[in-house]
């Protein structure tokens, strides 16, 4: 068996053991059997693929909103220490502020809807992968750097063609970390600002005291944040070995 299954068991025993011993009440932790039937219940009726779907719109979106600012503005403060004395002290206040803390300041400012959802998503995801960016522009070899300017590289050629490429694995580590914190900020932007999302119906299902249904969402919720994860990795490991070859 494997490892990792191991404790998921021993977990969904203590669970079951918990609620038919009468220690918890069904309302508050449903037993996993209600939970997998109101799963394949929702996933035959399509409403949890639907908001599968425009939650997983959002947090892509976001992801790409995020980077295209990120990954630019990561590679200008490691090549610059100007630029870095210019952004650092904006960049550090604004991880003094929860990105998800803003939601309600997006709404008032963007009205409701998908964009301010991808937005959120995109702060949320903006500091991680601005920070592996600048972490892996740094750790280019800087004798690389050097042979390469002796060749007469030029300053376009050498960010395309050397150190873009070498810094891409931090980059899509930077990337990895972000689309889980992506999914997270598409759930909270739709539970204050509406949506057709798994946090839409999540809001639904709490305001109906459907324990049984929050619990099956927060299931393909987990599901999907694992999957992105799992994908990116598998990018990330393809790159690493394609770099090394």
């Amino acid at each position: 068996m494997a490892p990792p299954l191991v404790p998921g068991l021993l977990i969904l025993a203590l669970w079951v053991a918990l609620v038919r011993g009468g220690a918890v009440s069904p309302f508050f932790l449903p037993l996993p059997s209600d939970i997998a039937r109101e799963f394949l219940a929702g996933v035959t009726r399509g409403t949890l693929l639907d908001a599968t779907a425009t939650t997983l719109r959002e947090s892509l979106l976001g992801v790409l909103l995020g980077a295209s600012v990120a990954v630019p503005l990561g590679y200008l403060m490691a090549r610059s220490r100007l630029a870095a004395r210019a952004f650092q002290p904006y960049v550090a206040a604004t991880q003094a502020v929860p990105a998800v803390a803003l939601a309600p300041l997006l709404a008032l400012w963007m009205g409701y809807g998908v964009f301010p959802v991808v937005v959120l998503c995109a702060l949320m995801v903006f500091f991680p992968i601005m920070v592996n960016t600048m972490l892996g522009i740094h750790g280019v070899d800087r004798e690389v750097l050097a042979a390469a300017r002796v060749d007469g590289v030029g300053a376009w050629r050498m960010m395309r063609h050397i150190e873009f490429p070498l810094a891409l694995p931090s980059v899509l580590a930077g990337i990895r970390t972000g689309v889980t914190l992506s999914a997270t900020g598409a759930v909270v932007g739709e539970f204050v600002m509406g949506g057709e999302g798994l946090g839409q119906l999540l809001a639904v299902q709490r305001s109906g005291a459907d324990t049984v249904g929050m619990f099956a969402t927060l299931l393909i919720l987990s599901a999907l944040a694992i999957t992105m994860y799992g994908l990116t990795r598998l990018v990330e490991v393809y790159v690493a070995a394609r770099l090394e070859g």
